[in-house]
């Protein structure tokens, strides 16, 4: 049985960021994207499993969120969406190094 994406969830960090207030969504010929901000990646199952519960059919994470909350957002939304986690690849490295020197150093 073959499905059409309709309904696309993306979650990222961001310095101040309320996922109850700071989300955008982008609709347009009966497709639909969620982007949800939030300043700190804990919230990220919670929004998750609400957004599979709105209909959301598949999430992609911000690379900063990593592999342990990329896993504790499939235990979420009990592997009932494809989850994946952006990455980096390593010609990237000094631009994210320069971006968050806190967490490279």
């Amino acid at each position: 049985m073959s499905m059409a994406l309709d309904a696309f969830g993306f979650l990222f960090t961001g310095r101040g960021l309320d996922p109850d207030r700071d989300r955008s969504v982008i609709e347009r010929d009966g497709f639909r994207a969620v982007l949800v901000g939030m300043a700190d990646p804990s919230r990220a199952p919670e929004v998750a499993a609400a957004l599979v519960d709105e209909g959301i059919q598949l999430i992609e994470l911000y690379g900063g969120f990593g592999p342990v909350w990329t896993a504790k957002v499939i235990e979420a939304t009990d592997s009932r969406v494809p989850v994946c986690s952006v990455a980096y690849n390593p010609e990237s490295i000094d631009g994210m190094a320069a971006l968050f020197p806190s967490q490279t150093g």
